[in-house]
C-alpha cells in the first residue's frame, strides 16, 4: 500500500491545475495551502470547465472557494448561482463574492435576482453629485466637529450599505470636498481659542409654521430644499426624444411638480413605506404640485380588498391627501395598444420558452445571455400569438410577451424582460375581461408617462431598472419621466418582509398584522404612535442616496420627544397600594386643580378628588428605609403631586400568608409647619361618585420582538431570534378620573381635524375624482381609540388599545363617559419615559 499523501504533496498536485485557470504561480500556491478550500476549488474547476479564465476572474473564483469552505449552509443550487454570476461578469471582486455568500447564507431559494444584485453591488453606479449628497447627509446626521474626524468619516461613509460599492478614491475626494466647504481649508482650520464664559441666551420658541413637516429645526432648511431632493431637476428639464413631448407634458401640468406613491396592494405598509410616502407627497406639496396615490394592481393573484383600504387609510392617517387615486388597471387598454405597437416596431416578441429556458437564456446557465429562439420570429407571428394570448388560447406560462432590448448590455434589466404574461385570475376591477396582465417592468414607466409624472421617485434597489424604464419610453416615443432613487429606510431589529410577517401571524408569534410589536404602520398606529412622530422621524433622517439603517432606539427617542410636549399628563399607578389617611374624616374631599401639562397651558386642566382613601404605586413604598431613598417608608414623609399637604407613614398592614404590604396608614401633615418633602409621588383617590379611580383591565408593555439587531442572521431562521418575553401584561392599574373628559376631547378633536382635512381636499380642483370601486375612507375611520394618548406621570406614554370596549366613547355621545357593565379598558405603552437599554419600548 502506498503511503498517504502529505499536505505538501496534495498541495503540489493542485498548483498546476490552479495555474491552468489563470492564477499566477504565487496565487496558485497560496490557493493550494488550505486543503478544504483547495478541494472545493478543484471541484469548481472540474464542474464548470474553468480553464483559461483571465487572472481577475480566477482570483474571484478562488475567493468563492475560500468562502464556501467556511460555511455549511450554501446549497448546490446557490453555489451554482454564485459561479454563474462570476462567469457572467456580475461579480467582479473579492468583496462582491463575500457579499454574495453572505446573502446566499441568509436568503433561501428561490433567489431574488434583483435583491441579490443590489446586495452585491452588481451594476452599481453613482454620480459625483449623488456621492457628495450622501457624504453631506452623513456629516449632518453624525457628530462631526471638523478635520480631526476626517478618517472616521471616510470609514463611516465607506461602511454605509448604499455606498459600499462606491470607488474608495472617489469617496475620499467627496469627503475632503465636503469638509473643505463645511469647515474651511485644512491648513487654515485652526482650533478656536476658548471664549470667556457668557450667559446663555434664551432660545427662541419655534412657531407651528417653522416646525412643519420637512424641517426638523427652526434654523434648518426644509429637507425638500437640500441634498438629494434639493438637487432634483425642475419640471421639463428631463430629456425627451422629441421637443414636442416636453411641450405637451408642460402644457398638461402647467409646469407643476407631479409625483406618485405607487404601492402594490398585496400587503400592509410598513415603517419603510413612510419614507416613500413622505418623500413623494411631501416633495409635491412643498413645490405646490400634486401627488397621485396609484395602486400597481397588475397581479390579481395576490391582491386583496383589505390592502387597498388599509393603504388609503394609512396615507390619510399620516396627514396626506392624494390629488387622485388611480390604478394601473385604469390604463390596461392603453397598455395593450402600446404592446401591439411595440411588436409592430419589432421591439417585442411572443416567447413560448419554459420559465427554466428563459432563465437559462438570460444567463443563469451560461456566461452571458443569449437570444431566445423566438426573438427573430416575424412580426406578424408575434402579433397573431399576442392576440391568441389575449383571447385565452394559451394557458399560464405557455406564452409571454417579451421586450426586445439589448442582450449585449451588462445590465440584466436590459435582457429581454417580460412585458405580458397569461394569468388565469379574475381582477378586482376588470373582472374577467383580461386573460393577460402586464408586468411591473412594462407598466410602471408607461403609467408614469400617462399621468405626466415629473419626478419618478423610488428607492435605490431600482437603480438598475432606470435603464429599462427609459428604454421603453424611448422605444415607444412617449413622454419620459425622470426616475431618481433615494436610500430606503430600514429599522434594525425588525422584520418587514410580508412573507415572514405572515409566518409570525400564522404561527401565533403575534396576534395579527397590527400587533403593536411589529413595525407595520397599522401596528404603530394601534400602539399609539402619533403620525406626526413618524413624519418627524423621517424628516430628521434627511433624504439621500444612502440607505438609512437606524436602530429602534433612535425611532423611540423621536416618539418620546414628540409626545413630551404634546401628551397630557395623568396620575397613574401601575401596581396600586391602598393608603388610608387616618387624621381626616371618612367624607373628607378636596377637589384639586391640576394642569394637564405644566409647560403647555393650551392642553387645559382638570379637577380631581383628594379623599381619605388614595392609592399609590407599590414601588413607592418600602419597609426598610435608607439614606438614598426619598419616598414613603414607616415614619417617613413624602409629597403627593398637586395635593395640598405631604403625608407621613404611621403604620401598615401585611398579608398573613405572604407578608406583602396590603395597606399603608398615613397622617396628612395639614397642621403647623409641614415637613418639606424630598420627593413627590403620584396618586389616585377613591371617590365613587366622580368615578375615581379609573380601573385599567390590562396595561400592555411591549419589548422588542427580536433579541438582536439582525434577526435574519439567526440560525436556522429569523424565528430563532424571537424574544419570548416581548409582551408584559399588567392588570389592575389605576388612572385619575380626568381620563374620561380627556378621552372624549381627544376623539372629538381628532374627528374635527379629519373632517376639516377631508373638506379641504375635496375643495382642490380636479381632486377626488375616484371611481365607485375605490374604498371610501370616512373621517370617522381615521379616528380610532389610539388617538387617546397621555403620559402616565412617572410611568410611560400610553394609548387606548383597539381591544377596549368603551360604550360611551364609541357612541360619540354627550353622556358623561365612564366604565359601564361589559366595558373593558386596555392601554398600550407607546414608549417609556426614557431609553431603557434592557427593555426598549
Amino acid at each position: 500500500m502506498a503511503p498517504p499523501k502529505t499536505d505538501s504533496a496534495v498541495s503540489d498536485t493542485f498548483i498546476p491545475l490552479f495555474k491552468s485557470i489563470g492564477l499566477s504561480q504565487a496565487k496558485a500556491a497560496e490557493a493550494a495551502k488550505n486543503t478544504k478550500s483547495a478541494i472545493i476549488l478543484r471541484n469548481l474547476v472540474a464542474s464548470y470547465d474553468l480553464a483559461h479564465l483571465n487572472e481577475k476572474q480566477a482570483t474571484v473564483v478562488t475567493a468563492l472557494a475560500s468562502q464556501l469552505a467556511k460555511t455549511e449552509s450554501i446549497e448546490p443550487s446557490e453555489q451554482d448561482f454564485a459561479v454563474r454570476a462570476i462567469l457572467q461578469g456580475k461579480l467582479k471582486s473579492v468583496d462582491q463574492v463575500n457579499a454574495a455568500v453572505k446573502y446566499l447564507e441568509t436568503s433561501k431559494a428561490p433567489i431574488n435576482e434583483l435583491e441579490f444584485d443590489t446586495e452585491c453591488g452588481v451594476g452599481f453606479s453613482i454620480t459625483s453629485e449623488e456621492l457628495y449628497d450622501a457624504v453631506t447627509s452623513y456629516i449632518r446626521e453624525n457628530t462631526v466637529t471638523g478635520w480631526p474626524n476626517l478618517g472616521s468619516v471616510i470609514s463611516g461613509v465607506k461602511a454605509s450599505p448604499a455606498l459600499r460599492w462606491a470607488n474608495p478614491l472617489e469617496v475620499k475626494n467627496a469627503v475632503e470636498k465636503a469638509f473643505t466647504e463645511t469647515f474651511g481649508a485644512k491648513e487654515t482650520a485652526k482650533p478656536k481659542a476658548k471664549d470667556p464664559k457668557k450667559e446663555k441666551a434664551p432660545q427662541p420658541t419655534a412657531t407651528a409654521s417653522e416646525t412643519d413637516v420637512g424641517s426638523s429645526s427652526p434654523s434648518r432648511k426644509p429637507v425638500f430644499e437640500e441634498g438629494f431632493l434639493g438637487a432634483l431637476h425642475k419640471p421639463g428639464e428631463n430629456p425627451q426624444t422629441r421637443p414636442e413631448l416636453r411641450e405637451q407634458h408642460l402644457g398638461a401640468t402647467d409646469g407643476q411638480v407631479r409625483t406618485r406613491f405607487p404601492p402594490e396592494p398585496n400587503g400592509y405598509l410598513h415603517i419603510g413605506h413612510s419614507k416613500a410616502i413622505f418623500v413623494n407627497f411631501g416633495y409635491a406639496a412643498h413645490h405646490g404640485g400634486k401627488c397621485y396615490l396609484r395602486f400597481d394592481d397588475t397581479n390579481p393573484e395576490k391582491e386583496e380588498a383589505r390592502y387597498f383600504e388599509s393603504i388609503i387609510e394609512v396615507v390619510r392617517w399620516l396627514g396626506f391627501e392624494p390629488w387622485k387615486i388611480t390604478y394601473s388597471s385604469d390604463y390596461f387598454d392603453q397598455l395593450y395598444d402600446l404592446a401591439v405597437e411595440l411588436i409592430k416596431r419589432d421591439k417585442a416578441y411572443v416567447c413560448h420558452c419554459t420559465q427554466e429556458q428563459i432563465k437559462a437564456d438570460r444567463g443563469e446557465k451560461i456566461s452571458a445571455p443569449k437570444a431566445c429562439v423566438h426573438r427573430s420570429r416575424p412580426i406578424q407571428e408575434s402579433l397573431d400569438d399576442f392576440k391568441k394570448m389575449t383571447d385565452g388560447y394559451y394557458r399560464p406560462k405557455e406564452a409571454n410577451l417579451r421586450m426586445k432590448m439589448d442582450l449585449t448590455d451588462g445590465n440584466p434589466q436590459m435582457w429581454d424582460l417580460t412585458a405580458y404574461r397569461v394569468l388565469d385570475a379574475s381582477h378586482h376591477r376588470t373582472l374577467d375581461k383580461w386573460k393577460i396582465y402586464p408586468t411591473y417592468d412594462y407598466t410602471h414607466c408607461l403609467v408614469d408617462s400617462f399621468e405626466n409624472i415629473s419626478h419618478s421617485l423610488c428607492t435605490t434597489e431600482f437603480i438598475a431598472s432606470r435603464q429599462s424604464y427609459e428604454w421603453l419610453c424611448d422605444a415607444l416615443e412617449v413622454y419620459k419621466p425622470k426616475q431618481s432613487e433615494f436610500g430606503r429606510l430600514n429599522l434594525q431589529g425588525t422584520i418587514n418582509s410580508k412573507r415572514k410577517i405572515l409566518q409570525l401571524v400564522d404561527e401565533g408569534y403575534v396576534s395579527g398584522w397590527d400587533d403593536p410589536r411589529l413595525y407595520t404602520l397599522i401596528a404603530l398606529r394601534r400602539r399609539g404612535v402619533p403620525p406626526g412622530a413618524i413624519l418627524s422621524f423621517v424628516s430628521t433622517l434627511g433624504v439621500s442616496t444612502a440607505a438609512s439603517n437606524i436602530q429602534i432606539a433612535r425611532f423611540e427617542q423621536t416618539v418620546r420627544q414628540y409626545l413630551e410636549g404634546s401628551a397630557p399628563r395623568l396620575f397613574m399607578v401601575m401596581r396600586p397600594l391602598k393608603v388610608i389617611i387616618e387624621n381626616v374624616p371618612d367624607d373628607y374631599l378636596v377637589m384639586v386643580d391640576k394642569p394637564f401639562h405644566p409647560k403647555n397651558p393650551q392642553l387645559g386642566s382638570s379637577q380631581i378628588p383628594f379623599t381619605r382613601t388614595i392609592y399609590i404605586d407599590a414601588d413607592d413604598f418600602r419597609l426598610e428605609d435608607t439614606k438614598d431613598y426619598f419616598r414613603l417608608a414607616p415614619g417617613k414623609s413624602v409629597g403627593l403631586f398637586q395635593a395640598p399637604y405631604p403625608i407621613t407613614c404611621t403604620s401598615y398592614k401585611t398579608d398573613s400568608a405572604t407578608g406583602e404590604v396590603t395597606e399603608v396608614v398615613c397622617r396628612l401633615e395639614d397642621s403647623g409647619t409641614p415637613p418639606k418633602p424630598k420627593a413627590y409621588i403620584q396618586w389616585v383617590a377613591e371617590h365613587a361618585s366622580s368615578g375615581s379611580p379609573v380601573r385599567i383591565d390590562e396595561t400592555r408593555i411591549f419589548h422588542p420582538l427580536f433579541k438582536s439587531d439582525n434577526p435574519l442572521a439567526a440560525v436556522p431562521d429569523f424565528k430563532a431570534d424571537i424574544n419570548s418575553n416581548s409582551m408584559e401584561v399588567i392588570k389592575g392599574a389605576m388612572v385619575e378620573v380626568s381620563f374620561w373628559p380627556l378621552a372624549k376631547r381627544s376623539i372629538a378633536d381628532a374627528l374635527e381635524e379629519a373632517r376639516a382635512r377631508s373638506a379641504k381636499a375635496k375643495a382642490i380642483p380636479g381632486a377626488g375624482s375616484h371611481d365607485a370601486d375605490t374604498p371610501q375612507i370616512t373621517p370617522e375611520q381615521l379616528v380610532g381609540k389610539e388617538c387617546v394618548r397621555f403620559q402616565g406621570l412617572r410611568v410611560a406614554y400610553l394609548a387606548v388599545d383597539s381591544d377596549s370596549r368603551l360604550g360611551a366613547l364609541e357612541e360619540h355621545s354627550d353622556v358623561t363617559p365612564g366604565i359601564r357593565q361589559g366595558d373593558y379598558l386596555v392601554l398600550n405603552r407607546i414608549a417609556s419615559l426614557k431609553e431603557d437599554a434592557g427593555k426598549g419600548m
